[in-house]
C-alpha cells in the first residue's frame, strides 16, 4: 500500500476545509492525496424524505467534486478518491492505518462557547495509531484551497517528565517541511499539598523551580535541535496551566501538536485532558499524535 495523506470527507464545510490543508500538506510530504468518504447504510434522521438512491448519488459526487478541486488549485498533486460503506469512524481509522496521516474537519460553535469535536472525529482521534489532524473552517465560504497558505509557528506542548519521541519527531519535521519556527510550551506548578505555609514556599522555590524546568526542556530537545539545525526553536517554560497555556500559545499558530497516550482499554476517554481541552478550544488545526 503507497504512503498517502488521507482525508475525511462529508461534505461539509469544515471537510472541505480539511481536505485544502491536507492538498498542502501532501504537496509538502511528496506524497499522493487519497480522499475517503464514508457512506453510513443507516438511515438519517436529519433528512428522512431523502432516499437511499438520492442518498447514493450525493456519496458517489462529493468525493468526485473534491478530486476535481483539489486538482484545479494543485495540479501536479496525485489525488485517489476511495468509497467506503459503514460505520464512520470504525471506517476512518481503517483507512487511518493505511496513511502516514489523517486529516479531518471540526466543527465550532464560536469563541464564547469553545468548539465541539464530532462524535466520529473525536472516537477517530481516540483510537487511531495514527497521527490525526483537525481543522476549522474559520467560517470561511470560499473553498480551503482558494485560502492564503498557511502562516505563524508550530506550537508544540511538551511534558519534560515523559518526553515522547513520536511526537517531537512530528513537531520539528512538520516545522521543517514548511520553513515555520516551532514554539514549544511546557507549564508546570507546585504539588498542591506543600504544607501549612504552601504559598510563601512557592514564592520562595518559583526562580529556582524555573531554572530547573528550563534546563530539562532544554535537555529534552537538544537531540532534535542538532537533527534538524534549519527550525528556528523558542523554548517557554512556565508556571501555569498546560492547557490555558497552549491555547494561549496557539492564537496565531498554523498547526498546534499534541500528545495521545495509547491505551489498551476500549472504555473511557483516552485524549487526555490536555489534548481534550485543546481540542474544543483551539480554532488552529491540531494535530493529536498517539505515542507509548
Amino acid at each position: 500500500m503507497p504512503r498517502t495523506v488521507t482525508v475525511g470527507l462529508d461534505g461539509s464545510r469544515e471537510s472541505m476545509a480539511a481536505v485544502g490543508w491536507a492538498a498542502r500538506e501532501a504537496l509538502a510530504r511528496g506524497l499522493p492525496l487519497r480522499i475517503v468518504h464514508v457512506w453510513d447504510l443507516a438511515p438519517d434522521v436529519h433528512t428522512p424524505l431523502i432516499g437511499p438512491d438520492t442518498r447514493r448519488h450525493w456519496a458517489e459526487r462529493a468525493p468526485r467534486k473534491a478530486a476535481e478541486w483539489v486538482g484545479r488549485h494543485h495540479p501536479g498533486l496525485e489525488v485517489e478518491t476511495v468509497q467506503k460503506c459503514g460505520e464512520p469512524a470504525k471506517a476512518l481509522c481503517e483507512a487511518a492505518e493505511e496513511a502516514d496521516l489523517l486529516v479531518l474537519g471540526s466543527r465550532g460553535l464560536g469563541a464564547v462557547t469553545g468548539f465541539v469535536v464530532g462524535s466520529v472525529s473525536l472516537a477517530v482521534v481516540a483510537h487511531t495509531p495514527r497521527p490525526v489532524v483537525l481543522v476549522r473552517s474559520q467560517g470561511q465560504q470560499v473553498p480551503a484551497a482558494e485560502l492564503p497558505a498557511d502562516s505563524g509557528d508550530v506550537v508544540l506542548g511538551v511534558d519534560i517528565s515523559r518526553p515522547c519521541d513520536e511526537l517531537l519527531e512530528f513537531a520539528f519535521a512538520h516545522a521543517h517541511r514548511h520553513g515555520a519556527g516551532l514554539r514549544v510550551v511546557h507549564s508546570w506548578n507546585f504539588p498542591l499539598a506543600w504544607g501549612p505555609d504552601a504559598a510563601a514556599a512557592a514564592a520562595l522555590l518559583e526562580g529556582e523551580v524555573e531554572a530547573a524546568k528550563a534546563d530539562a526542556l532544554a535537555a529534552v530537545l537538544l537531540p532534535w535541535r542538532h537533527k534538524f539545525p534549519e527550525v528556528q526553536v523558542t523554548e517557554e517554560c512556565r508556571l501555569g496551566r498546560p492547557a490555558s497555556d497552549l491555547l494561549a500559545a496557539a492564537r496565531d499558530a498554523r498547526l498546534v501538536v499534541v500528545g495521545r497516550r495509547n491505551r489498551s482499554s476500549s472504555i473511557g476517554a483516552h485524549t487526555g485532558p490536555v489534548a481534550h481541552s485543546v481540542l474544543h478550544h483551539c480554532a488552529a488545526p491540531v494535530a493529536v499524535v498517539p505515542h507509548d
